[in-house]
């Protein structure tokens, strides 16, 4: 096939998104797969006259990147392109994808995992891997997903919606209940997530968390054992287990090496795993997510899960936890990407 794989944009997990893309593509490759690596947001300044004969670039247009320490400056990446328009599609993004078998998401966050993208592919009539414009949105959206998520009778922490401005901090943090977890409604990667340990504490998230907009939930922060569980096609796959090294899961911790510690398959009896893999199952299927998904939960002290956010693009890096998942059941990196890309072609082609 003639594959784009799709990543990059312009979203605070970039960078993330660019290892994924590159990991992907050069698996694609050897797969056989006349893949290439396309930065959505950058696109290709200069091009043959004949697209076509980008798919036989002999590296797939991949560079050498990697995930640093803190999160890209927008701002920056925003200079950097040359024809400075205010699309969020770079020049011949879409005629490349056009060109396509298939586009392979290896977005992540804004304008890869909120349905925009998918909405846009979909219009053309272009197949793309994982989940639809529909899904994609809900699963973004934390607010709407936990709606559903309660509607389905999935056990999550209590939650909030606010919509508020700088002038209501003070009120609020005096008002709020703690423990509690302030996030943005649309974030990842735990950019915009926020863990006050006190009401100064909260009063800072609340001004923080601002500027990724106005509205923002507020949660029950629940304690005890961290899991993600990833779903493949119509199964739940072993769920991996994260413990930080120091007091918090923040993208330091996510991206660097020694940031946690990561146990997969975890440590749990064989039904408490059933149980967690049943339960990312009824929450893929509940937010109308496909071909592949991960559900981050916690496990209390009692023994009882607590969903807190699906992704519908989880972080495809060869060290990422999908990956690490389906190797626990004997699937490797090359194999987990085909299995994406046949399972999405199929369902696509189905006209879903």
């Amino acid at each position: 096939m003639k594959i784009v794989v799709l990543a990059g944009g312009l979203s605070t997990e970039r960078a993330v998104s660019l290892v994924t893309g590159t990991g992907v593509c050069r698996a694609l490759r050897e797969n056989g797969h006349q893949a290439i690596l396309v930065d959505m947001f950058m696109g290709l300044e200069t091009v043959p006259e004949d697209l076509c004969t980008l798919f036989d670039a002999p590296d797939g247009l991949c560079e050498d990147v990697h995930v640093a320490s803190e999160a890209p400056d927008l701002d920056a990446v925003k200079r950097q392109r040359k024809d400075q328009s205010a699309s969020r599609l770079g020049p011949h993004v879409l005629e490349l994808c056009q060109l396509a078998d298939m586009v392979f998401l290896g977005l992540h966050g804004q304008d890869g995992e909120d349905g925009r993208i998918q909405a846009a592919l979909d219009l053309l009539g272009i197949p793309y891997t994982g989940s639809g414009h529909l899904g994609s949105a809900v699963a973004m959206d934390k607010a709407v997903s936990k709606q559903i998520m309660d509607s389905a009778g999935i056990p999550n922490p209590k939650w909030q919606l606010l919509n508020y401005g700088p002038e209501d901090v003070e009120r609020l943090a005096a008002e709020l209940p703690m423990p509690c977890v302030v996030k943005t409604i649309g974030g990842g990667s735990s950019l915009g997530v926020y863990l006050p340990k006190d009401r100064a504490g909260l009063k800072n998230s609340l001004t923080e968390v601002l500027q990724y907009g106005s509205k923002v939930l507020v949660e029950e922060r629940k304690y005890g054992r961290e899991f993600t569980v990833a779903v493949l096609g119509d199964r739940w796959l072993p769920a991996a287990e994260t413990v930080p090294a120091g007091e918090e899961f923040d993208y330091a911790a996510k991206y660097q090496a020694g940031g946690a510690k990561e146990t997969c398959p975890a440590d749990l009896p064989p039904e408490k795993m059933a149980e967690a893999g049943e339960l990312a199952l009824r929450v893929h299927r509940a937010l109308g997510l496909e071909v592949y998904s991960r559900t981050d939960m916690i496990m209390d002290c009692e023994g009882n899960f607590w969903c807190l956010e699906a992704n519908s693009l989880p972080g495809m890096t060869p060290t990422s936890f999908v990956p690490q998942e389906a190797k626990a059941v004997g699937m490797d990196y090359h194999q987990l990407c085909e299995e994406i890309v046949q399972q999405s072609y199929r369902l696509k082609r189905r006209g879903l």
